[in-house]
């Protein structure tokens, strides 16, 4: 009987044993996708590459330097996010893409925003400023119309600007009380970008505005955010999918008896979000002509860039600094890193990526002669960014290297992709820049899903 009951405890003791392991295995597991990334991003089944697309026109492309530079695996984060949107579940991936005149016409963004949202999905159109009111060039796939043709503006690349800036490094303000804006997707160019969900930026003390339209009743009104300054985001939930959305002031909402006094009505208007309630990737692209870092590093426009809440916010700036006479690499390593830690302030959980400038071209006289001649410069503002980025650990796209670095502002221009001026690029030359830029994050992607045995 003894050596039975000896025998009956080593086995009860093992039994505990090895169920206390797999208990504390069970909490550490559950403690661990608490604490490291939601359960719900998980993907529920292997995942095969994806495709990685063609360079197009770009012939002088440089394929081993059309990387992301990602050494702290920055980009973790939003590749697992990825994962589950390809995985089936209900979430968005929402991107801000912030930039100067290269961005601002929205054919480079544009494409990356299709591309991406090919293999991912269609969270909406995302951000639109009323550009083309503040009479300056407009994104070729929305329109934002008025019959207030009073319209005053102020930009963020403006030392005193004639109105309050938004989100969308913009703003437009009338003295007109009675106010409308007629918002709709280009029939062509828009396609795929109805939306159920607009949401409103505009001053506290503009005219409030609702659908005029009777089909497009508002479902819902959420509570104006009031975080930032000098800024309310109202939030227009429509019944059903739309094109167009008109939208009029309501004159009992506007004090206009106070016009002289501190409580003014100010009809001061930023810009739109547009969604349309499904998962994918929502992709905001902000864009300013001559806009530099120092331009956006300001408390007051970066917490209400926030409000856009980014889990990923792509900075692509440097040109207008290379046109600097007085360009200093230390310097403008200073001014990056005041703007990434004012970020990092007010969006401690975004992710950063930076990107440097194509090489480009600059205006210069010869004998009493305009002629053109290589903006040498731009290859220190890349290599400064570049550095910064891995001293930092911040995920980074070199555009500069990979079309060829040095020199290579000759061959877009022998491919006919440079614009007049020789800055700028022509729809297509920003077109294949946006292709550039998939082809190296569907690369850095590919490379998550093998190192993590997804396939």
């Amino acid at each position: 009987m003894m050596k039975q009951k000896k025998h009956f405890d080593k086995e009860t003791l093992m039994g505990c044993l090895i169920a206390s392991l797999v208990l504390v295995s069970s909490i550490h597991f559950a403690f661990g996708v608490t604490k490291g990334f939601d359960k719900n991003l998980l993907p529920s089944a292997s995942l095969e590459l994806l495709p990685v697309p063609s360079a197009g026109s770009v012939s002088f492309e440089v394929d081993s330097l059309n990387v992301i530079q990602d050494n702290q695996h920055a980009l973790d984060p939003i590749f697992r996010l990825l994962d589950s949107l390809r995985s089936g579940k209900d979430t968005v991936l929402t991107i801000v893409h912030l930039g100067d005149s290269h961005l601002q016409a929205g054919y480079n963004t544009g494409k990356i925003m299709r591309l991406m949202q090919h293999d991912f999905g269609n969270a909406g159109r995302g951000w639109i400023s009323p550009l083309k009111l503040s009479k300056t060039n407009e994104p070729d796939d929305y329109f934002i119309r008025s019959e207030n043709n009073s319209w005053v503006s102020g930009r963020i690349t403006q030392s005193a600007p004639k109105c309050l800036i938004g989100p969308g490094g913009i703003g437009i303000q009338t003295n007109l009380h009675t106010v409308n804006l007629d918002v709709s997707i280009a029939p062509n160019n828009g396609m795929g970008y109805s939306f159920n969900k607009a949401i409103l930026y505009r001053h506290p003390q503009a005219a409030f505005l609702q659908p005029s339209d009777p089909d497009h009743r508002i479902v819902a009104l959420k509570g104006a955010d009031t975080t930032a300054p000098a800024l309310v985001a109202d939030t227009f939930c429509l019944p059903k999918l739309t094109d167009a959305l008109s939208l009029k002031g309501v004159a009992d909402k506007v004090d206009s008896t106070n016009t002289g006094s501190s409580d003014a009505f100010m009809n001061i208007f930023y810009g739109l979000s547009l969604t349309n309630g499904n998962p994918g990737v929502l992709y905001h692209s902000i864009g300013v002509n001559g806009a530099l870092y120092e331009n956006y590093t300001k408390e007051s426009y970066v917490r209400q860039l926030a409000l856009l809440k980014p889990t990923l916010l792509i900075i692509s700036l440097g040109t207008n600094e290379s046109f600097g006479r007085n360009f200093n690499k230390a310097d403008f390593e200073k001014q990056i890193d005041r703007f990434v830690t004012m970020l990092k302030t007010y969006m401690p959980e975004t992710t950063l990526m930076l990107t440097t400038p194509a090489e480009c071209y600059k205006r210069t006289r010869v004998k009493n002669k305009r002629v053109y001649v290589r903006n040498t410069r731009t290859e220190q503002v890349a290599q400064t960014i570049v550095n910064y980025a891995r001293e930092k650990g911040i995920a980074c796209w070199d555009l500069f290297s990979a079309t060829g670095a040095d020199g290579s502002c000759k061959s877009w221009y022998k491919a006919g992709l440079f614009g007049k001026d020789r800055v700028h690029f022509t729809v297509e030359g920003y077109k294949e820049q946006g292709t550039l830029f998939y082809k190296a994050f569907i690369k850095k992607y590919n490379n998550h899903l093998e190192q993590n045995g997804n396939l």
